[in-house]
């Protein structure tokens, strides 16, 4: 088992080199983003924020994505009773960070206006409100709406600072807030969906880095209510040199418990076949009901992506760090495998 190097105090991210100055996990986003001090071309920066919030019907997702060469903006709607997807997508060509995201998780705002895409996104005090509107999402339809997702200013994330091996000045600096109750209302198709707090339940992944031209990563996230208690979980892992620290992660009542390693295990001739997932030490067993696959393609000579997000219910067991077992029964959210050429 690996060592967990946490980070627990204030600094700089990067020195002037390019190099992280810190290897590790934290539970607040201590460390500052001091993007100036880089040390790759404008290609090579990654920076995202990515939005899921799912009701237990339905999901809605938001890319804001400037990775150097291109910039990508989409809304993808999820019908969990029906099993279908629809996404809605601008792209440009050599934003070089133009999109211009925030250098912080805590504050600032994002902004975007495309040909048929607008979207903010407002950071409030606890609250992160976005506000959206698409045309021709579909051909017979637009979509739109509002959405006010809350975070609990004591409440334990994932922030993770991963370097690659024999690439000292690639990095990714990532936050993944889970828990954060939504309420709200999406238009679309001449119907309104509505959130509620009580039902659903949203996750930020915020990512800004310096990444290889190929990588690959497994994601797995949830978040909800299990006999009163709000529960959730980051894992993860694919990616850069996590020896010092994994990102997995479950949290009990807002408190995070830290995990080291996790492993998937999918049938990759069928995504939609159950999932499990295990851990080297026992404290993560995970089975997991798949119901629909957002899966997605794109080939563009220098730029490639195969992804497969697949959403469903995770059931099995996790060990708190005092040695208390937690029962978890279909729980909602989704696990993925990414594979880019970026």
């Amino acid at each position: 088992m690996n060592e967990q190097n946490e980070i627990t105090s204030e600094g700089e991210l990067l020195n002037e080199r390019g190099h992280l100055n810190y290897k590790g996990w934290a539970r607040k986003p201590y460390l500052k983003y001091n993007r100036e001090n880089i040390g790759k071309k404008w290609f090579r920066i990654k920076e995202w924020d990515y939005y899921a919030i799912m009701h237990p019907d339905y999901a809605i997702s938001f890319t804001i994505a400037d990775l150097g060469i291109m910039g990508i903006y989409n809304v993808v709607w999820i019908d969990f009773k029906e099993k279908n997807f629809v996404t809605g997508e601008e792209s440009k060509l050599f934003t070089k960070g133009q999109t211009n995201l925030p250098i912080s998780s805590e504050k600032g705002d994002i902004h975007y206006k495309g040909k048929n895409f607008k979207i903010s996104i407002l950071k409030k005090d606890n609250q992160r409100i976005i506000n959206f509107d698409f045309s021709n999402f579909t051909k017979n339809s637009d979509i739109s709406g509002e959405l006010v997702l809350y975070q609990d200013p004591n409440m334990d994330t994932m922030v993770i600072a991963t370097p690659w091996k024999n690439n000292p000045k690639c990095f990714y600096y990532n936050q993944k807030i889970n828990c954060m109750p939504t309420e709200g209302i999406v238009k679309y198709v001449n119907k309104e969906y509505s959130f509620k707090k009580e039902n659903s339940f949203a996750v930020l992944d915020w990512g800004r880095g310096v990444w290889p031209y190929k990588d690959i990563w497994y994601w797995g996230s949830a978040s909800g209510i299990q006999d009163g208690v709000s529960v959730g979980f980051n894992i993860g892992y694919g990616f850069g040199d996590t020896s010092a620290a994994t990102e997995n992660i479950f949290y009990y009542d807002n408190k995070g418990h830290k995990l080291d390693q996790v492993t998937f295990h999918i049938d990759e001739s069928d995504y939609l076949k159950p999932w499990k997932f295990t851990s080297n030490d026992g404290r993560f067993e995970m089975d997991f009901e798949p119901i629909i696959d957002r899966n997605s393609k794109v080939n563009l000579l220098i730029f490639k992506s195969i992804q497969h997000q697949v959403f469903g219910y995770f059931t099995g067991k996790v060990i708190l760090d005092d040695g208390t077992e937690v029962k978890v029964d279909k729980l909602l959210g989704f696990a993925e495998k990414v594979i880019n050429r970026w």
